[in-house]
């Protein structure tokens, strides 16, 4: 292990950690999905202009920090297995303009439902059908790009534990977290976005286990020195 390896591990933790608080941010601010869309569009019209902005603020900062996260990442797990660097990359790459288009989409239901001068010139009724359904858009449109968030995890957990340098008990973590991602997507997709607090609960717990560990171990720890660089050392 070099000096550059722990550096790039402590990179990537730090923008893991940051786009985690900017992630969390974002939800307490501007829900991005909501058992009851009627309830979210209340939430939204009677919250403050200021708390709405920090709330999409936060997820589309959150997207901007995926940027340096996907380099870091790649360079530190290049050397691992190329290939699966590469595919962890590109899963996490796809999802950044999706978010972004989502977050356009809250913000004009926002705009609708709250009854923007630009928009005076539509009945009321007009402007609510538009923004329930710029809102029910963004609701299902975030139930799909989970997928993705799930599914860069598969090879982010390969590359750990092939790697040697990060436990592999957090590579199987990220296999746990990256399939509640995908399984939580496909049954909300399936069953129309129809929400179960219990397996709301279940796989919430689960894609926190599976990335907290991680985040806290490249920011901390970084990268450990394998048994056979400890035996050249001495």
């Amino acid at each position: 292990m070099t000096p550059e390896t722990k550096r790039l591990a402590r990179l990537a933790g730090a923008a893991y950690v940051a786009l985690g608080a900017a992630t969390l941010v974002g939800y307490y601010h501007a829900p991005l999905v909501h058992a009851d869309l009627e309830a979210t569009a209340r939430a939204i019209t009677r919250s403050s202009d200021l708390r709405f902005r920090i709330g999409v603020i936060g997820d589309v900062l959150s997207t901007v920090l995926a940027v340096p996260l996907t380099l870091w990442l790649y360079r530190l797990f290049e050397p691992v297995h190329k290939t699966q660097a590469a595919l962890m990359a590109l899963l996490l790459i796809v999802a950044m303009p999706i978010s972004f288009v989502l977050a356009l989409n809250y913000a004009a239901a926002r705009m609708l439902l709250s009854g923007a001068p630009e928009l005076a010139a539509l009945a009321a009724d007009q402007r609510e059908a538009l923004g329930m359904l710029f809102l029910r858009v963004h609701a299902h449109g975030v139930l799909a790009e989970e997928i993705f968030w799930g599914l860069w995890l598969l090879p982010l957990g390969y590359l750990v534990i092939k790697s040697g340098f990060i436990p592999r008990v957090l590579g199987i973590l990220l296999f746990v977290g990256g399939g509640a991602y995908v399984l939580h997507s496909l049954v909300s997709v399936f069953s129309g976005g129809e929400r179960f607090v219990w397996y709301e609960r279940v796989t919430m717990l689960a894609r926190g286990v599976g990335e907290l560990p991680i985040m806290l171990w490249l920011l901390i720890v970084g990268a450990r020195v394998r048994r056979a660089d400890s035996h050249a050392g001495s």
